[in-house]
């Protein structure tokens, strides 16, 4: 797996067309791991660019390519049928990883605010998440997907479903950021990857299981995003315009192989923007 992929979501303020152009830009100076998801709308038209990817050269072993099962596709007769159609939109014969997105069966209707809750809303119940996973190890099975794993879960949630798969979660995909480090759920699945078999080995980049996901979709922002690994911008200037593509590359150094410098620098980020926010009342100028 690639240290560092480009997410692909973006349905929140961004056209499909406009997250595609991104990852074709993004396979130019050198992404191969792409982060996609049914739920977030643009997985067809990624699919052409994945398609216009491959074609060009790039070869299929080469890329690696994630989704991920939504929340109300957890019955047993939704997640194969979810994994094809993402096959299908996304015009591969296979995936990389395919993720639960979410332990929870919940729906959202599109558009929803955050912060809206649904009366519906079911907790996490242990035995019905697994009967999705059983039908996740099915797919391996089949040969639709070469690794399955897990999203937003907590050590309570992994610990249960660890002990219970038949094939465990390869990776487990988890937000970390200087603002919402989760050390204690990192160190967890550090330990827990380094433990588990030669398949979940397998997967994981140079780094403790760990990979970094900008959030970012326009081409010339992922290019400043990430002038090298040790020089990462964790809010980068947005641009309108992918002209800046070819001349930035020279910044760049490519496969992106650690994500080292970037989870080592992260508490000493935290501690940094603690220090800088202004107090209450008070008033920050810049020279």
């Amino acid at each position: 797996m690639p240290a560092v992929g480009l997410g692909t979501f973006g349905s929140d303020h961004v056209t499909p067309d406009q997250v595609a152009q991104a990852v074709k830009g993004a396979a130019e100076v050198g992404y191969r791991h792409f982060d996609c998801a049914s739920v977030y709308g643009n997985e067809e038209a990624v699919g052409a660019s994945l398609e216009a990817i491959l074609g060009s050269g790039v070869k299929r072993e080469e890329m690696w390519v994630t989704s991920k099962l939504w929340n109300d596709k957890h019955s047993e007769g939704d997640v194969i049928a979810s994994c094809r159609q993402s096959l299908k939109d996304l015009r591969l014969q296979y995936l990389d990883l395919y993720l639960v997105h979410w332990p929870f069966p919940n729906f959202h209707a599109p558009g929803c605010d955050v912060t809206s809750r649904s009366p519906d809303a079911k907790p996490y119940i242990h035995a019905s998440y697994m009967k999705t996973w059983r039908k996740m190890e099915e797919l391996v099975d089949m040969g639709l997907v070469r690794h399955i794993g897990t999203s937003n879960m907590t050590i309570p949630k992994l610990k249960l479903v660890l002990r219970d798969a038949r094939i465990k979660p390869a990776v487990n995909e988890m937000e970390l950021h200087p603002h919402f480090q989760q050390p204690e759920l990192f160190k967890f699945w550090s330990r827990t990857a380094s433990s588990r078999s030669a398949t979940a080995r397998s997967v994981r980049p140079a780094v403790r299981n760990a990979t970094a996901r900008p959030r970012t979709r326009r081409p010339p922002k992922i290019r400043s995003s990430l002038r090298s690994p040790a020089a990462m911008e964790f809010t980068p200037r947005r641009c309108a315009s992918s002209g800046r593509c070819s001349a930035d590359r020279r910044r760049f150094r490519f496969p992106f192989t650690t994500t080292a410098p970037i989870l080592s620098a992260l508490p000493a980020i935290r501690s940094a923007a603690k220090r800088c926010r202004p107090s209450p009342g008070s008033t920050a100028t810049a020279a």
